[in-house]
């Protein structure tokens, strides 16, 4: 581990603890704490060699948000702490997914890079939305049959938008921060075109495509700095806290599809002049709250870990048991269930749990990764 590094310091103390007895409790004093950090941020700095344990848990955690949302998404219209919770999600879950996605993706100008999103991404795509449009035909949701893969059904447009963004960085990587802020300009330019909209979701994927972009020009150093800085453990709590308190005291009813981006603003309810300014606030916001969710983020190893590299499986799967779930329950039963908090986030928690175990990865690799 000591050469693996290359670290002038840890390299010194070391060479120092070998040849000088006198200093030897300064000198392993040095390199226990340098080993600290290494532990601490390894995983962090880490995007190739080995998978993370700091973005897994961010993953797993961030699934979590995902499938509860959508759980309590039909009933957050009459409580106002579950629309509270709905909101402070939808702010930042989707765009911290995303960043970390980003981030991942530095690989693109390899050989063989688009082969293989076009096989990751695309073609499960095209299968999972001739599932859902078979499945929705049969639980009544669609009068006919019909298979269309312009218009991702409910979550796909993830998939689609992924794709898009991994092509996008072959543009807007090279030209790196000045890149960066023209995507910002035309994720906001992009909501006052009226036509906008869940096509190809072009309007998510212009929208969300800046934090893409800024997961891929972040290196771990500038990552550490941001996420593991002295005070961002206790400055996320604060972040989170003022978020909650922000949005629930403040936050309108009709904002809601501010946060999904899937439209433009005359469609919102009236464009003005002014709602460019909006989004770029909303892009402020989104991200402060984001980087103090991910200094909260742990890099130990948990036994929900796990689920953290398998969120794919989660994310593709859970919408057939919440709408299954949303189509059984009778509606005198939601009052009851919108009240009760815990047992809405041990579903939650237990559909990631069933999803993201190993069976449903043996079983169903296949169809998600094209794996047999």
């Amino acid at each position: 581990m000591l050469t693996q590094f290359h670290h002038p310091v840890i390299i010194l103390s070391y060479h120092g603890y070998m040849v000088d007895d006198s200093n030897v409790y300064q000198k392993t004093i040095m390199v226990r704490v340098f080993l600290r950090k290494i532990k601490l941020w390894g995983d962090v700095m880490n995007t190739t060699s080995k998978r993370s344990k700091f973005f897994d848990n961010a993953k797993f955690i961030l699934i979590f948000l995902v499938v509860f949302g959508h759980m309590i998404s039909p009933l957050k219209e009459d409580n106002g702490i579950l629309f509270t919770l709905y909101t402070v999600i939808f702010l930042f879950h989707m765009p911290a997914f995303i960043l970390i996605s980003g981030y991942f993706a530095k690989g693109y100008k390899k050989k063989g890079y688009f082969l293989k999103s076009t096989k990751k991404i695309l073609i499960p795509y095209f299968i999972f939305q001739i599932i859902y449009s078979i499945y929705y035909y049969l639980i009544g949701q669609e009068e006919r049959l019909a298979f269309d893969f312009l218009h991702p059904h409910w979550s796909l447009w993830f998939l689609l938008s992924l794709f898009f963004w991994n092509l996008l960085l072959y543009v807007f990587a090279r030209l790196g921060w000045p890149g960066f802020a023209a995507a910002v300009i035309i994720g906001i330019a992009i909501g006052y075109v009226n036509h906008v909209g869940s096509f190809l979701s072009l309007s998510r994927t212009i929208v969300f495509f800046p934090y893409f972009l800024l997961g891929y020009l972040l290196n771990g150093n500038q990552l550490k700095r941001l996420i593991r800085a002295k005070f961002s453990f206790p400055l996320g709590i604060v972040i989170i806290m003022l978020t909650w308190f922000l949005l629930g005291y403040t936050f309108p009813k009709d904002a809601v599809p501010w946060l999904l981006a899937d439209t433009s603003y005359e469609s919102m309810g009236g464009m003005e002049w002014t709602d460019g300014f909006i989004r770029a606030l909303q892009y402020g916001l989104t991200l402060i709250v984001v980087f103090g969710f991910l200094s909260l983020i742990p890099s130990t190893q948990y036994k929900l870990t796990k689920i953290g590299e398998r969120t794919l499986y989660v994310y593709l799967f859970h919408g057939f048991i919440i709408k299954s779930l949303q189509a059984i329950i009778p509606e005198e039963s939601l009052v009851f269930i919108s009240g009760n908090y815990l047992l809405l986030m041990s579903i939650s928690l237990i559909i990631c749990l069933i999803l993201g175990s190993y069976m449903i990865k043996k079983y169903t690799q296949p169809l998600v990764e094209l794996k047999v």
